[in-house]
């Protein structure tokens, strides 16, 4: 995600609704940038969890970890800048909603790349801002346009091109993966209700809301757990560890990249995370998307980018 409604990922990626405006929009090259490495940042968040898991490292474990890391970074360099007032959250039930619904998102994501290739899993996430947009009239109270409905609909032909029968692709991750676009859109609506508090706010309170969770379950998930992170060598708690910084650095690049450019200008870009997702996976367990799953992803993107564009110049006309 992974932007908060711009990139898709473990954490619905997952900033971009929590930044108010476009204040301070001026070097838009440097926003651009600043995002392809969030986009970056994130994917080495997916593909680190995916391989502890493939480790042995239960799912619990690894979203314990990946929350109560990110916290303590985020805390760690926000608290010093911001001051104790960035803890105060104007809507603190909305945002313990969202911290819910992005702790399964989370976890529903984890359980899809362990059963998905990273690429596949990563574009079927991008159909959440499309579910958004669809079912904008009735939770959103917005004007009902055929053209969401149309991007809505061919970008789920793309997902079913991804997740066609002769695809190869698991069932039970296919079927993770939905839900987790799912999940991700709930995040998505969950985030406009918290727009108001300061993007940092949001950031802080859904490490928290998760940290929170995932450590009053910890008296259950240590006894099965303690095994298996006794026999990890030192490389692989680098790698667990590091799902929290990943985390944290993606979150915190995205709230950066919307400080310098407008969210229309760097939409496209969110789609790049594809690249980074298919990337990651080739290199560390050599799968690649074949023609028909990339003609699938393209198909997705398109319909993400162009209705973007055409929601851009309606707010614009």
């Amino acid at each position: 995600m992974r932007a908060e409604a711009g990139v898709a990922g473990s954490d619905g990626k997952r900033a971009r609704a929590t930044v108010p405006g476009n204040a301070g929009v001026t070097r838009p090259l440097a926003g651009i940038v600043v995002l392809v490495l969030s986009t970056w940042a994130l994917s080495g968040l997916d593909a680190s969890g995916k391989w502890v898991m493939g480790g042995g490292v239960s799912l619990l474990m690894l979203c314990w970890v990946r929350y109560v890391v990110h916290l303590l970074l985020v805390l760690g360099l926000v608290l010093p800048v911001r001051g104790a007032a960035v803890l105060r959250s104007v809507r603190p039930r909305a945002q313990i909603v969202r911290g819910g619904v992005m702790l399964l998102a989370t976890m529903s994501f984890f359980t899809t790349l362990h059963y998905l290739p990273q690429a596949e899993a990563t574009a079927i996430n991008f159909l959440a801002p499309l579910i958004v947009l669809s079912l904008a009239p009735w939770l959103l109270k917005e004007a009902a346009r055929v053209s969401r409905w149309v991007a809505a609909g061919v970008g789920f032909a793309g997902v079913l091109i991804v997740i066609r029968p002769g695809a190869g692709l698991d069932p039970v991750g296919t079927l993770f993966g939905l839900l987790t676009a799912c999940l991700f859109a709930g995040q998505f609506l969950a985030t406009r209700k918290v727009a108001i508090d300061n993007p940092f706010t949001t950031l802080i309170w859904s490490g928290g809301v998760g940290s929170v969770c995932l450590t009053l379950a910890l008296p259950f998930i240590l006894p099965d757990a303690l095994p298996i992170l006794a026999q990890l060598d030192a490389w692989q708690w680098v790698i667990l560890i590091s799902t929290g910084f990943w985390g944290a650095l993606g979150h915190l690049l995205q709230i950066q990249a919307y400080r310098h450019a407008a969210a229309s200008l760097l939409a496209p870009f969110v789609y790049l995370q594809i690249v980074s997702a298919a990337v990651l996976g080739w290199w560390v367990w050599g799968q690649f998307p074949d023609a028909l799953s990339w003609l699938g992803i393209g198909i997705i993107c398109a319909s993400g980018i162009t209705i973007g564009m055409v929601e851009w110049r309606r707010r614009n006309l």
